[in-house]
């Protein structure tokens, strides 16, 4: 054979084998396609509204064609639990996620209620020998493993309760919520202004870093706070770990570990007040920027020490550079061609769509509520930014759905969501927080979210192969949360909680991230018999279970359970009397499965208008019970009755099954691919 042809026999090799790559990794056994389009916190009364109103053409047309239904969710109704049992076919006894929080129930602390973490181990403090590990604690097994073991291809994309990503046979997975960003949290901002005063500096209640420009020649010099270094953060967790034992050289080694317990890198930002623009100095480039406009993607590295480095990439926004200058830095995603650790399966799938669409947003939590709901961004660039986390998500998901290597393709988009918690204070006048002027402009603001997600469907319909069915899905619907309610100070006043001295301290989420927070630290745990944390949740100080239980199971944990769940029921609003617990559902009557003891005994639902205070969801108990709800996040359905608060279901095609729930989406992917349910399963198929 002579060189030529063997060369031309290898160039058709290549082709070959790139072909094949491109189809997948074998060729489906399955005719039949399916398509799932998860819109979080889609409402169905404002879906219905909007389609009767001519405003979502889309959805109208596949209503009419199939069904649009309200879609029970979980009796906890928040996303990470709603979405666990969207993937596994079954109630949060079988599948451990109940809340965003957990409770350590020998400490009480509590933590992030979906993965456990075991930091990066060092030789002599310096040399890594082993890598952090995050695992999930979700149980249950998703559908898209069940489906890819029986040869169905799948494709998840961004999905919550993701994260970190499972191993999918014969398909693909890109990790959503929790996936963190570079300081592990979900979402910490950067707030840079001459406005600042020194007292506002620090961390806010919601995740932000505050910092105060001091400007000399128009030059201001600051840094931007990167991840913890995990050595320092295990010497500070040890010695904090004393408490009442410290000494004064303890004390003094803290604060000097505090210092640099975070790797930070050096910002410059160089005013020109004449054009009223702005360049930033930050990891070796120089970045120029105009009021309003949002950067590209910067990358970023930051050093722990020489073996080890973090790579991510932020976006920059100056604000005002008129009077004061003001600089926003997005929170720092994992970059996806080099994350700190795989979010996605197989783990190259995350950087091949970084390669083919450019950078895209890697963070769980993608949208910018955090500066908004604490006064350091305005309604109007919170928008443009939800825009672009829409888009963001929109375009992979459509990158996938081109790729042709699935049979079934989920993917989920959360702005429907997040729009609503912020925004829903300007289409609703009893909100305290309702501003006449601000709903002239941002009113629609919904409105406009779900027409994008109707545009969104549409552009999907349009790249579907003839004869593949779609289901449109969200997790819950919303409410207006008009007035927070202290329900551990509830607690307190009932004498179920019992605090020695002076009233607790208020809680940052940066306590719960950065571990050095107070949490329950004037309880007295040998009075108190109930205590709440998350949204609605209300546990029992038991004893067998917590540290320093009291509440023997069994009968007097029935007859606790009975007692609370009767006077929550009578809990009223002091100014108009109005009824706050919709109803109170015991542990036992609502769940089953082998997680069913890590559940809270009573899960609150409350009324429309009602939700538990941002306090109490990290276990603190100020003063007062009811006052109004002064906050940008306007809109919630954590912590609300579930019978109330169902989400969305639109199918390309009727439904056999009356009532529809989360949990009969797995079981209707299973019967569609003619694949046997599993009887541990709880939902039922709708078709």
């Amino acid at each position: 054979m002579n060189r030529r042809v063997t060369a031309t026999l290898l160039a058709l090799a290549i082709a070959a084998g790139v072909i094949a790559c491109n189809r997948g990794p074998s060729a489906s056994r399955y005719s039949q396609r399916l398509v799932i389009l998860g819109f979080d916190g889609m409402d169905p009364d404002l879906l219905k509204q909007w389609i009767d109103a001519g405003r979502l053409p889309t959805f109208k047309r596949l209503a009419e064609q199939g069904g649009l239904y309200p879609l029970g969710t979980t009796h906890s109704p928040e996303s990470p639990t709603s979405w666990a049992s969207f993937a596994t076919g079954v109630n949060a006894g079988k599948h451990n996620i109940y809340d965003f929080l957990v409770r350590d129930t020998s400490t009480y602390l509590p933590d992030l209620g979906m993965v456990h973490r075991e930091p990066a181990r060092f030789l002599f403090d310096y040399i890594p020998v082993a890598k952090p590990k995050i695992t999930s604690i979700r149980g249950g097994t998703s559908f898209w493993v069940t489906a890819g073991e029986a040869g169905v291809r799948t494709s998840v994309m961004t999905v919550p309760v993701t994260f970190p990503p499972e191993n999918v046979p014969n398909g693909e997975l890109l990790a959503g919520l929790p996936l963190p960003d570079i300081r592990g949290t979900m979402g910490t901002f950067y707030y840079f202004a001459t406005d600042l005063s020194r007292y506002e500096e620090g961390n806010t209640e919601f995740g932000g870093v505050l910092k105060r420009l001091v400007l000399e020649n128009d030059v201001a010099r600051t840094e931007l706070i990167g991840p913890p270094n995990p050595v320092v953060r295990k010497q500070l967790l040890a010695l904090r770990a004393k408490a009442q034992a410290l000494t004064d050289a303890d004390r003094k080694t803290i604060a000097q570990l505090e210092q640099k317990e975070d790797v930070r890198l050096p910002l410059t930002i160089r005013w020109n007040r004449a054009g009223q623009t702005a360049t930033v100095e930050l990891s070796g480039e120089s970045i120029p920027l105009e009021v309003g406009k949002m950067s590209k993607w910067i990358d970023l590295e930051f050093r722990i020490n020489f073996f080890v480095r973090v790579h991510g990439m932020a976006q920059l926004l100056l604000m005002n550079a008129n009077n004061e200058l003001q600089l926003y830095v997005s929170p720092v995603n994992w970059k996806p061609d080099n994350p700190p650790m795989p979010m996605s399966s197989p783990a190259p799938l995350s950087g091949d769509l970084f390669r083919q669409i450019g950078p895209y947003r890697t963070l769980g939590w993608a949208e910018a509520t955090w500066p908004l709901n604490e006064g350091r961004m305005d309604e109007k660039t919170f928008m443009e930014d939800l825009y672009k986390a829409f888009d963001d998500r929109a375009q992979v998901i459509l990158n996938r759905i081109d790729a042709r290597k699935w049979d079934v393709l989920v993917g989920v988009i959360e702005s429907t969501d997040r729009v609503q918690h912020m925004m829903w204070r300007l289409m609703d006048e009893k909100h305290p927080m309702y501003d006449a002027a601000l709903a002239a402009k941002y009113g629609g603001s919904i409105e406009t979210i779900y027409r994008r997600a109707d545009q969104f469907v549409a552009e999907v319909l349009d790249h579907l192969e003839p004869g593949t069915q779609l289901l449109i899905v969200s997790d819950h619907g919303f409410h207006s949360w008009r007035k927070s309610v202290n329900l551990n100070t509830w607690l307190v006043q009932q004498g179920y909680m019992v605090l020695r001295g002076q009233q607790p301290g208020e809680k940052k989420l940066d306590d719960l991230f950065g571990g050095g927070g107070e949490f329950w630290e004037n309880v007295d745990w040998s009075r108190t018999r109930a205590y709440a944390m998350g949204l609605g949740q209300v546990y029992f100080n038991l004893r067998g279970r917590e540290g320093h239980g009291i509440v023997s199971p069994g009968a007097e944990a029935k007859q606790l359970a009975d007692e609370l769940s009767a006077r929550l029921l009578t809990l009223q609003d002091p100014d108009d009397g109005a009824k706050i617990v919709r109803a109170v559902y015991q542990r036992d009557d609502v769940y089953s499965g082998e997680f069913i003891g890590n559940a809270a005994e009573l899960q609150v639902g409350m009324e429309d208008g009602y939700r538990v205070s941002w306090q109490t969801t990290l276990g603190g108990s100020p003063a007062g019970i009811v006052y109004a709800n002064m906050k940008k996040w306007s809109g919630d359905h954590g912590g609300y009755d579930y019978a109330t608060t169902a989400g969305v279901l639109v199918s390309s095609k009727p439904i056999s099954k009356t009532d529809p729930t989360i949990m009969d989406i797995a079981p209707t992917v299973l019967k569609y691919f003619g694949l046997q349910v599993p009887g541990y399963i709880d939902g039922k198929p709708l078709w």
